[in-house]
């Protein structure tokens, strides 16, 4: 079992050789801003180019450890989570902004626990400066020098992969103060923001195949490190379960809108596609000085990362948005759905004739009300 009394032993290995000193309140007259972070799907509400200068963005978020119920079969999972959700929330701010986070570690928890930002610069993003025992607080500030929207994990020394792949993992997004932009330096702008974080699970199974419960976190360390180091996941999920954006946690939105989608993978790459739709403007890489590509049918996340899509919805109806590695989303649960409404466009797309006996359309020799057009 791995204890408590383990844990700190791993940890104390793990403090930075340089000694940091900590940061001086020299930011004293810049405007300060509170932000209460929500569960992803959703995120928090922003302003997308910035109407004023620089300020601090003031974040606190809460670690975790709960068990959660990942497939409709039941199966759990000893997870590691930021403010309970997995993937944790989408922080947004603007360039020049600074992050300033309080991450809390309760007493409750079992584990050690840090932040790496993708974002940040130093100090392993972060995270040699944040390492907190249950019980303990901390506060990291950071300067939003680089657009783009950006994986954040824990990250904490000889446990890297096991909290990344219990959960702990989110993004950052840093928007440009001016706000997006297309190839031509054109404003872009969306009207709906959802926010995918997919995750690989790696949950053992016991002698007869079934997948194991634990009491804690902790008890399911050595034989989750066993089926983590096969590299092949029972699971790979779109925000903590199968199902999790699908039925009546569709993604909602209506014909019209822009639809700003942001899609991370902490841990292995993946590939984005919906179904019956396109990708607009896509930052595949996740980063805004970048000029996006358009009209993609598919785009790559490297795993470690986040991208973004920004697609206007033309027909209404339910979409599939899934890991095109088919079996990861068919199988193993990485689909969501976006359910629109709106009004169906013929034109767009139209059934000629339901489906009927072969060779019933060649009695009626014509098609929609026209002469049937020559094969040749």
């Amino acid at each position: 079992m791995f204890t408590r009394r383990n844990i700190l032993a791993c940890v104390a290995m793990s403090a930075i050789a340089v000694a940091v000193p900590a940061m001086a309140d020299d930011l004293s007259n810049m405007p300060r801003q509170k932000v209460e972070l929500v569960a992803p799907p959703f995120v928090h509400p922003h302003e997308q180019a910035a109407k004023d200068g620089p300020k601090v963005v003031q974040f606190t978020m809460k670690v975790e450890e709960k068990e959660l119920v990942i497939d409709n079969e039941g199966t759990k999972l000893q997870a590691m989570t930021f403010n309970g959700s997995v993937p944790g929330p989408m922080m947004v701010v603007h360039e020049g902004d600074y992050v300033e986070l309080t991450l809390i570690n309760p007493e409750t928890n079992t584990m050690p626990h840090n932040i790496d930002f993708h974002s940040a610069t130093g100090a392993l993003g972060g995270g040699g400066l944040t390492l907190i025992h249950p019980g303990e607080q901390v506060v990291l500030r950071w300067k939003a020098t680089r657009p783009g929207v950006f994986v954040y994990h824990c990250a904490p020394e000889g446990m890297v992969p096991w909290h990344v792949v219990s959960g702990m993992s989110g993004t950052v997004m840093v928007l440009p103060r001016d706000g997006l932009k297309d190839e031509k330096g054109n404003s872009l702008t969306y009207d709906r923001v959802y926010y995918v974080g997919e995750n690989d699970f790696y949950v053992p199974r016991d002698e007869n195949g079934k997948f194991k419960t634990y009491e804690t976190v902790g008890d399911s360390y050595a034989d989750t490190i066993e089926v983590m180091r096969k590299l092949t996941p029972t699971h790979v999920v779109f925000n903590g379960a199968v199902g999790a954006l699908t039925g009546e946690k569709a993604l909602r939105a209506k014909v019209g809108e822009k639809v700003l989608i942001v899609h991370s993978q902490a841990n292995r790459d993946t590939r984005p596609h919906l179904i019956g739709g396109h990708g607009d403007y896509v930052w595949e890489t996740g980063k805004f000085a970048n000029p996006p590509e358009k009209d993609l049918e598919t785009w790559f996340i490297r795993g470690g990362s986040a991208g973004a899509a920004l697609y206007k919805f033309l027909q209404p109806g339910v979409y599939a948005y899934v890991n095109h590695n088919l079996i990861e989303a068919f199988e193993l649960g990485a689909t969501a759905h976006f359910k629109v409404d709106g009004t169906w466009d013929d034109d767009l797309m139209k059934q000629v004739r339901p489906p009927e006996p072969i060779g019933a359309g060649d009695k009626l020799g014509a098609v929609d009300g026209a002469a049937a057009p020559a094969v040749h």
